[in-house]
């Protein structure tokens, strides 16, 4: 078990130091290095890891890590400043996408509960690849990097919601022949409503009451001790909790870690969180990106190949339509409009998540939802292609890249 786990990381890293740096010359960019390179070593290409599926639970926490470093870099107090675009971006982008998703699913005679589950997975995007895109751009700071982490983190939020209603949305011929590895979904069908809104309402009280009153005056000792790698354990220390208790109330992990780095976000030693923690985010995303390439089902893709390409061009083209309009009401410059739209027009590693709670939970055909997990992997391998064509095709044909800043309402991150 041991030697399969080292020879599993070894190919890993091998992947990425042969796989990435060429697709980074050839001009495809990282992210896409990442993910061609988990196609490659993964089970239907060359088959040197036939099952992904430790490596990708073990690489997520580049993702948690990663919400956990967005979050320090925001003062509470600013996300007020946030409101307007999280209300008047994000929600309308989840709802509307939901919406309008579940409505096809509906008009293709699915029944109406995994038309609806359908809906909410799809309607998600990609923390881990538009965030990383982002920051490789460097556009954080501009109105269209603030606009798009805006969106996703009213997405990560609207997890919470989506996994209590899976629960309602059963079909009882479904649940009957319901796998029972299902990663929890039996304790969400279980589990009182009431119960869990007090859970919630206690952990988020207790991570916001211990980062302001006890984590500081740890973080001043083990300062004053001078002994650094005490230093990085604990903040390793921090991100893990922040994703076990969020776990324990059927949470996002990654939201867990977003509010622990929000908390901490004023206190003197956030610059040093950050530079002990950023290697480690860097790794375990490219692991995590690999590992999404190895997850892609190339039999269920060669048996449903119609339908499923079929599938990721109608996602990409309404979510791209839905965000592109609310950009334009949003008086974005048409190269921000396109590219906020480019950026999110694909499916999120939530999806998967919520697939799986709601396969368990007999709300969603095991044979429907091996289509909808292959459809949001591509849909992710497509993002930066996309962002290929735009940078070279789009861009040079626009009038002006540079966009102006809208003063109110802006994110400030600093």
């Amino acid at each position: 078990m041991e030697y399969g786990f080292l020879f599993a990381c070894f190919i890993f890293l091998s992947a990425a130091v042969v796989v990435v740096p060429i697709a980074k010359f050839t001009g495809l960019g990282p992210v896409l290095g990442y993910l061609l390179a988990g196609v490659l070593i993964g089970p239907y290409a060359l088959g040197l890891v036939a099952n992904p599926t430790t490596i990708l639970h073990f690489s997520e926490f580049g993702v948690v890590m990663m919400l956990f470093l967005i979050g320090l870099e925001l003062q509470p107090r600013e996300f007020w400043n946030m409101r307007v675009r999280l209300i008047g971006l994000g929600l309308p982008q989840v709802i509307i996408s939901a919406l309008l998703i579940a409505g096809i699913g509906v008009w293709l005679n699915m029944p109406w509960q995994s038309a609806v589950v359908m809906g909410l997975g799809l309607s998600l995007s990609s923390t881990a690849i538009v965030l990383k895109i982002i920051d490789e751009r460097g556009i954080m700071q501009r109105s269209v990097g603030r606009s798009a982490f805006s969106v996703l983190l009213v997405q990560d939020v609207a997890v919470i919601p989506f996994l209590a209603i899976i629960p309602f949305l059963v079909i009882p011929e479904l649940a009957a022949h319901a796998p029972t590895d299902a990663h929890g979904a039996a304790d969400i069908v279980e589990e009182d409503g009431w119960q869990t809104g007090w859970r919630v309402a206690a952990v988020f009280a207790a991570m916001y009451l211990a980062g302001r009153y006890l984590l500081r005056p740890i973080l001043r000792i083990i300062a004053k001790s001078g002994v650094r790698e005490i230093f990085t354990a604990l903040a390793l220390l921090l991100v893990v909790a922040a994703a076990l208790l969020m776990e324990w109330i059927n949470i996002s992990p990654a939201l867990g870690a977003f509010m622990i780095g929000v908390i901490l976000a004023d206190s003197e030693y956030r610059h040093e969180l950050e530079s002990d923690l950023e290697p480690f985010k860097g790794l375990l995303l490219g692991l995590f990106f690999i590992s999404v390439g190895m997850s892609i089902e190339f039999s269920v893709l060669l048996n449903n190949p119609l339908p499923i390409f079929g599938a990721v061009i109608a996602l990409a083209a309404l979510k791209f339509a839905v965000l592109y309009g609310l950009a334009v009401i949003f008086k974005f410059h048409i190269a921000d409009r396109l590219l906020f739209a480019t950026l999110l027009a694909q499916g999120g590693e939530f999806a998967f998540v919520l697939f799986q709670f709601a396969l368990g939970a007999g709300a969603l055909d095991p044979q429907l939802a091996s289509l909808l997990n292959v459809t949001v992997a591509l849909s992710m391998i497509i993002t930066p292609i996309l962002l290929i064509i735009f940078d070279r095709l789009v861009v040079p044909n626009l009038p002006s890249f540079q966009s102006p800043e809208r003063p109110d309402h802006d994110i400030s991150v600093r």
